[in-house]
């Protein structure tokens, strides 16, 4: 068995497992900064706050990645769009499909060269026959 403080040592020490993880990306991300951009970009260099600053910047605006909890991009939109997809009639999905086909497969095929096929055709434009 384990003792019964395992779980409130375990906790103490997450906090510090996070700074040091943030420590050290913002270390990353500062001398990758300091060594790139100014010789490229003619950028000044930062400092270690400010590397904190923007790394923290780019996981608020660009998320957390991953696919757990809270990453995994737009996974209320599928739920959304699966449940319309379940309520249509097989009619409708039939149609939906064929929509969706000319839309998204048709698309390369607008300035691929293929036959009859030219800038000013739109992708809608094609029918399965051209697929």
């Amino acid at each position: 068995m384990r003792p019964r403080n395992f779980n409130k040592k375990k906790l103490f020490l997450i906090p510090f497992g996070i700074a040091a993880c943030l420590s050290l990306v913002s270390y990353i991300v500062m001398q990758l900064w300091n060594h790139l951009l100014p010789d490229i970009l003619h950028a000044g260099t930062i400092t270690f706050w400010q590397a904190m600053g923007i790394f923290i910047l780019c996981k608020i605006l660009f998320g957390f990645g991953g696919r757990g909890k809270f990453g995994g991009g737009n996974h209320w939109m599928r739920d959304r769009m699966a449940e319309r997809f379940r309520n249509m009639e097989p009619g409708e999905r039939e149609k939906f499909r064929a929509e969706m086909k000319d839309r998204m497969c048709g698309w390369g095929r607008r300035f691929s060269g293929a036959p009859g096929s030219g800038p000013e055709k739109s992708a809608s434009s094609f029918t399965n026959d051209q697929l």
